[in-house]
């Protein structure tokens, strides 16, 4: 082998091996949580119909706002005065003209800089996908291709800078942009083509839902925020509105949606040229109002701990990855039996060790992060939206050999959702329903009786019909009955009838305690009396006085 050969083999084998050397510190890059990513796509007013001031629009980067482009152009094929060449696929500063070279100033220009203002810490990036005139199935996986193959030359032309297939270009760039950020959500407008009716309304759900679907997104986090068509009666110049009177049909998307907004219209002027194009002023204040739309139904936490976006490469400021977490109990001991053991707290470890969860995220949007459905029904946590197959499982210690009485506390409106337990995977006690009385109505129903063995074991609570709501599991030791313990209990229960139970729960409607009282002020007493270990602070206690539920606040103060 000659030196040339054997070098350049050398340099092979050296890149191949840091290749796989990088390899592990890739998978544990994370998205930058900070890194807020919309989708904007639609016909003309998306693409961009406003006129551009080079000045105000082109001259400087709008701040921590980019774009993942969404087609090949030089700078001087683009619009405006801009020295800015973009590629598809690659981030850029979001300058206008984003959706075709051609194009002008669009609502998603002052939308990101008005999340942007609105959020600080926040960096957004926009995937922008929209061609002029074109019918809603142009961005259908399933209608597209018959829809451009007869669609006028000019729309044929357009479409050739998303590769004939927008919808395809979407996905492309979201599985992309998922790499570095969280796709947040849509902004979309389009319908002066088809109108607004039934037809219509289904299809802008279904391409919405398609692309969900393909970024493996969840519609009850990700909002869609539609925009109302041009409603300046005059046109700014005696135009008129083309398309006004299908806003009443965009307004009833809102049925179609778990999370929507609209971008109202009214008082926007036109460009006064056409009755069907807003101006510089109305394309402004429409990108605004559908940031204020947008405002109102996404999570606007911010992560402190994560990185600032690199705006020139964001795969530079991905986070990394929390390593996963090792199957055992929620807390830093296992639930103890005889005791309750909340519903909430099954164990650490995640998806198919620790749970099993039909839908994808949190229903309840409570307490934990991952799949399980955690809700908060007027105070106290409770696991709910159960189906059929779903399980959880929690670590117990028995404390010692002997026969257990199960119960749970649970509600429902069908009277037959239902879960059974199982310890060690032996199948224990009766099978739980729900009591039928709505699922605000909570009671405790017996899961009959077991004989247990000291020691650590694994409980599992499996969901055996829909739909039943479980707020926790309380097993109690069965005592043995004689002569002498009977007249004991005989005389406890005079002592205790009277007695209510209570809850104690901190300020973010989580149980930290249960225990009987005779009345609210022997309560109170109880639960500033140290007997409960608890950090100083304002608590709400919760207990039946006189056949009603009462609350009172409590401060706990510790020397």
């Amino acid at each position: 082998m000659d030196m040339k050969k054997k070098s350049d083999f050398l340099t092979t084998v050296s890149w191949a091996v840091w290749g796989l050397l990088l390899i592990p510190l890739m998978l544990q890059a994370a998205p930058n949580p900070n890194f807020h990513i919309y989708i904007a796509y639609g016909q003309s007013n998306m693409a961009g119909n406003g006129d551009i001031d080079p000045a105000v629009d082109q001259a400087t980067a709008p701040k921590n706002f980019i774009m993942l482009a969404s087609h090949t152009a030089n700078a001087s094929q683009r619009s405006g005065n801009t020295t800015q060449s973009i590629k598809t696929g690659e981030w850029a500063a979001a300058i206008p003209p984003m959706f075709h070279a051609f194009e002008n100033l669009s609502p998603a220009d002052y939308f990101g800089r008005a999340m942007v203002d609105s959020l600080p810490g926040v960096t957004v990036g926009i995937i922008p996908v929209a061609i002029g005139a074109v019918s809603i199935k142009a961005f259908d996986k399933d209608q597209y291709q018959a829809y451009f193959s007869s669609a006028a030359s000019y729309i044929q032309s357009w479409a050739k800078d998303y590769d004939s297939n927008p919808y395809q270009r979407i996905v492309d760039l979201g599985k992309k942009a998922k790499e570095v950020g969280v796709i947040k959500g849509f902004i979309f407008h389009q319908g002066e083509t088809d109108g607004a009716g039934t037809e219509w309304q289904n299809n802008v759900y279904k391409t919405y839902k398609d692309i969900v679907d393909a970024l493996e997104l969840d519609e009850n986090e990700v909002p869609f925020v539609a925009g109302e068509m041009m409603n300046d009666p005059t046109g700014n110049s005696g135009q008129g509105s083309c398309c006004s009177s299908k806003n009443t049909g965009i307004a009833q998307l809102k049925s179609k949606f778990k999370k929507f907004g609209l971008a109202s219209s009214q008082g926007l002027k036109g460009n006064g040229k056409d009755p069907y194009h807003f101006g510089r002023e109305g394309v402004i204040e429409l990108g605004k109002r559908y940031a204020s739309e947008m405002l109102k139904l996404i999570d606007k936490t911010i992560d402190p701990n994560a990185p600032e976006v690199n705006l020139v490469d964001p795969t530079q400021s991905t986070v990394a990855d929390e390593p996963p977490e090792e199957y055992g109990p929620y807390g830093d001991e296992p639930a103890t039996i005889p005791g309750t053991i909340e519903a909430e707290e099954y164990n650490k470890g995640g998806a198919g060790k620790a749970y099993y969860d039909l839908n994808k995220g949190n229903e309840g949007g409570k307490f934990r992060k991952d799949d399980v459905d955690i809700y908060q029904p007027n105070m106290g946590l409770s696991i709910g939206y159960c189906q059929k197959g779903e399980w959880l499982k929690y670590t117990v210690n028995v404390t010692a050999d002997g026969e257990y009485e199960i119960s749970a506390n649970v509600a429902g409106d069908n009277g037959t959702g239902s879960f059974v337990l199982y310890m060690d995977d032996e199948r224990i006690g009766e099978e739980i329903l729900n009591n039928g009385k709505g699922f605000d109505t909570y009671s405790v129903v017996s899961g009959g009786k077991v004989s247990l063995k000291a020691g650590k074991h694994d409980l599992k609570l499996e969901i055996t019909n829909d739909w039943i709501d479980i707020d926790y599991v309380e097993f109690k030791t069965v005592a043995v009955a004689d002569s002498n313990t009977t007249a004991i209990a005989k005389d406890l229960k005079l002592i205790t009838e009277p007695e209510s139970g209570f809850e104690l729960f901190d300020l973010r409607g989580k149980r930290v305690a249960r225990f009987r009282a005779s009345g609210m002020a022997d309560a109170l007493n109880y639960a500033r009396s140290g007997t409960i270990n608890l950090r100083r602070g304002v608590y709400l206690l919760r207990g039946n006085v006189a056949g009603a539920t009462v609350t009172r606040k409590v401060g706990i103060y510790v020397e």
